[in-house]
C-alpha cells in the first residue's frame, strides 16, 4: 500500500491494475486518521483485490511485444490524424500536435493547448470506438472537463456514445493489460 498526500480534500483509494493499492490523501492528514480509514474499507479493499486476482488467473494476458506496439503506432499515426481533422471540421475546433503514444491508462487526452494524445491500442478496438475517443477528446477543445455540456457536445456528434463508452470499460481493461 502507498500513501500519496497531495492538495486534495478527500481520501481516496485506488486499487491499480496490478493489484497495488494507493490512498490519496491530503498533506497535512494524520498517519492515525489515514489508517483509521483504510481499516474502514478493508472489507472492500480485500474484495477489489481478490476480483483483480480472480480475473488475472481466469485470463492470463500474454503481453505485447515491442515489435507489435511498433506496428499498431505506426498504423495509428496513418489511421487517427484524418480522423481528427475529420471531426475537428465537423464540431469546429482547431487543435496543436497529434502524438500517438504506448498509454498504460488513458485511451487518449487533450492538453490545454490543444496537443491530442491517442494510445496506439486504439488500433485494437472497433471503429466506432475509434471514432467516438476522437470525437471525445476534440470535443475538450469545447469543454475542458466532463460536464453535462461536454457531454452534450459529445452527444450532438456520436448521438450512441454511451455504447462506444461502455464497450472500453468493458474490453479496454483486458487491452491495456497486454502493454508491456
Amino acid at each position: 500500500m502507498d500513501i500519496i498526500r497531495s492538495k486534495r480534500k478527500t481520501l481516496a483509494i485506488e486499487i491499480t491494475r496490478d493489484a497495488h493499492v494507493l490512498v490519496r490523501v491530503p498533506y497535512r492528514m494524520k498517519n492515525a486518521d489515514i489508517q483509521r480509514f483504510v481499516e474502514e474499507k478493508r472489507e472492500w479493499i480485500e474484495n477489489s483485490l481478490q476480483k483483480i486476482k480472480e480475473k488475472q488467473q481466469k485470463y492470463p494476458i500474454e503481453p505485447f511485444t515491442i515489435e507489435e506496439i511498433k506496428q499498431l503506432a505506426e498504423k495509428a499515426r496513418k489511421k487517427i490524424p484524418p480522423k481528427v481533422a475529420h471531426y475537428a471540421s465537423i464540431i469546429g475546433v482547431t487543435y496543436g500536435r497529434i502524438t500517438i503514444r504506448n498509454q498504460k491508462t488513458r485511451w487518449g487526452s487533450c492538453s490545454g493547448k490543444g496537443n491530442l494524445n491517442f494510445n496506439c491500442l486504439l488500433m485494437l478496438v472497433p471503429e466506432v470506438v475509434l471514432d467516438y475517443v476522437v470525437v471525445h477528446e476534440l470535443c475538450h477543445r469545447k469543454e475542458m472537463n466532463h460536464s453535462k455540456r461536454f457531454w452534450n457536445e459529445v452527444e450532438r456528434i456520436i448521438p450512441d456514445y454511451k455504447k462506444h463508452r461502455n464497450w472500453l470499460k468493458e474490453n479496454g481493461e483486458n487491452l491495456m493489460r497486454k502493454n508491456p
